[in-house]
């Protein structure tokens, strides 16, 4: 099987880089720049190299460097923005800041003629982020592509199959960024499409069959798509040595901890234990404002609720989560930047009782995961949910979190996902729902004045939810959704729509 190796640099795009090349029928392993030497790489037998971006510059001695021998093994080599600065770096070439030329967000690129941009017009729309550029390409390299800013926003050295883009042709922001990964991947690797993620599925099954065999597993289910997947993978693996807990927070949204209870007990096979834990979370996030805390203590507390429950059920062995990619990337690694932990990653306490930690998922992103399910039997409104953040409510309440603050924001956040439900049927936003602000605004209703909360409501559009673009709600739905809160939650004066796209903002409030 071909594979690609994407060298990780610590850009939080490493996992989306290796989506892309999966969706190509193209296996992509990472690995951090500093676990693999150039020689490991040699003997793998990778058929092509792409180097990450990062949040660094590679003039600064405290940055990601790499052994420059990387360039001379013969495999073709892409990098993308700092990896690309990166490569002109090794090769001889000059980095230095942009100062008033950075670049981010939309911008237009103006390509030549390279068989790295084959079927690519000579114009596009691309996605920057920087604030280095290449200030002298190395020697034997020739400048692809070019902004009104950047001389050099690609280079190519043909002979050595050595190339570098400035922008992020992994984004969706990006035109013709498939095309130009898709011409790295066929036409200069020469990658055969023979990896397919429902196979790999299928083998991973199996190899849980041998490896889990006779062991105890409790797998915390939430109901949404991840663990109900992760439910189905180590089901069909161990059978009914799995255990299944339902941890109800009293973070969830309005009537969800019965509706989990509803579809999983008793169904698929599964064997579910609800524990009703809301007074316990809590008490423990009492008077906690801080985001990162937040989601601290409620993973701590997730594990603690976990080892009681399989004290109760006896032996049993293994830990088992729905983490999926994006979760690992958001909450760093190596020497990536930490954008926020997630409940099962970052939030993991450094001592647990199980054996081992099982996580099916990690190696997937969403779209991977609802694929899988699909081709193991999962029901459509479980496959299609959407995501909904460990941390529940949490995240969605800026500052303390109250049981007071919990129903109003349950309630708000019910009749906006009605009415775009209603408004919008067949052509929901991939995710989209209410905010509950830590600020209180001056209203009037009947001739009283009044002082309540500030809702606001989020939609976004993604594929990949690495990047995200906020939703165009019609006005009339969300006029409908608006009028409905503030006359049906009492508690609530004022509703604003987030109209921020990821970057720089992220889906999630907090």
């Amino acid at each position: 099987m071909d594979k690609i190796l994407v060298l990780d640099f610590g850009g939080q795009y490493d996992q989306l880089i290796a989506r892309r090349v999966r969706d190509m029928s193209v296996f992509a392993q990472i690995e951090p720049y500093n676990k693999i030497t150039p020689e490991e790489i040699k003997k793998e037998g990778y058929k092509g190299i792409i180097f990450t971006g990062g949040p660094n510059s590679v003039y600064d001695e405290k940055s990601p460097h790499y052994d420059p021998e990387v360039l001379n093994l013969g495999i073709p080599v892409l990098g993308i923005c700092y990896g690309d600065q990166l490569m002109a770096y090794m090769a001889g070439g000059e980095v230095g800041s942009a100062e008033n030329s950075s670049e981010y967000g939309k911008t237009r690129l103006y390509v030549d003629e390279s068989v790295l941009f084959e079927g690519v017009p000579a114009e596009i729309n691309c996605f920057m982020s920087h604030n280095d550029f290449i200030k002298k390409i190395p020697a034997g390299f020739k400048i692809i592509a070019h902004t009104d800013k950047c001389p050099a926003a690609g280079m190519s050295n043909d002979s050595k199959k050595l190339y570098g883009v400035q922008f992020h042709p992994e984004v969706t922001h990006t035109e013709f960024g498939d095309k130009i990964l898709e011409n790295f991947l066929i036409k200069i690797c020469n990658c055969s499409r023979d990896w397919d993620v429902l196979g790999e599925a299928r083998k991973q099954i199996e190899g849980y069959k041998e490896r889990l065999k006779g062991k105890k597993v409790l797998l915390a289910l939430s109901g949404g798509v991840d663990s109900s997947v992760a439910a189905m993978i180590l089901g069909k693996a161990v059978g009914e040595n799995l255990t299944c807990v339902f941890v109800d927070h009293g973070l969830l949204r309005k009537d969800e901890g019965d509706l989990v209870e509803r579809t999983f007990n008793g169904k698929f096979g599964i064997n579910l234990v609800r524990v009703n834990a809301q007074d316990r979370f809590l008490a423990k996030l009492k008077g906690v404002t801080e985001p990162e805390k937040k989601r601290k203590i409620i993973g701590e507390e997730f594990v603690r609720v976990f080892e009681e429950e399989a004290k109760k059920l006896g032996n049993i062995d293994i830990l088992a989560q729905g983490t999926i990619y994006p979760d690992v990337v958001e909450s760093g690694k190596g020497d990536a930047a930490v954008i926020k932990s997630h409940h099962n990653v970052g939030g993991l306490p450094d001592v647990i009782s199980f054996e081992e930690i099982v996580e099916p998922l990690r190696g997937y992103f969403k779209d991977e995961v609802r694929r899988i399910g699909t081709d193991l039997g999962l029901p459509k409104e479980l496959v299609w949910r959407q995501p909904f953040p460990g941390p529940g409510l949490a995240v969605r309440i800026i500052g303390d979190i109250t049981e007071e603050k919990l129903n109003v924001l349950r309630e708000a956040d019910a009749i906006f996902r009605e009415e775009v439900g209603k408004g919008l049927e067949g052509k929901e936003p991939n995710q989209f729902f209410a905010v509950l602000t830590n600020t209180r605004s001056v209203g009037v209703m009947g001739d009283a004045r009044t002082y309540g909360y500030v809702v606001a409501l989020r939609a976004v559009t993604t594929d990949d939810f690495m990047t995200a673009e906020w939703t165009r709600i019609p006005f009339e739905v969300l006029e409908r959704a608006s009028g409905r809160i503030t006359n049906e939650v009492r508690e609530v004066s004022r509703v604003v729509y987030d109209i921020s796209s990821k970057p720089p903002a992220t889906v999630e409030w907090e």
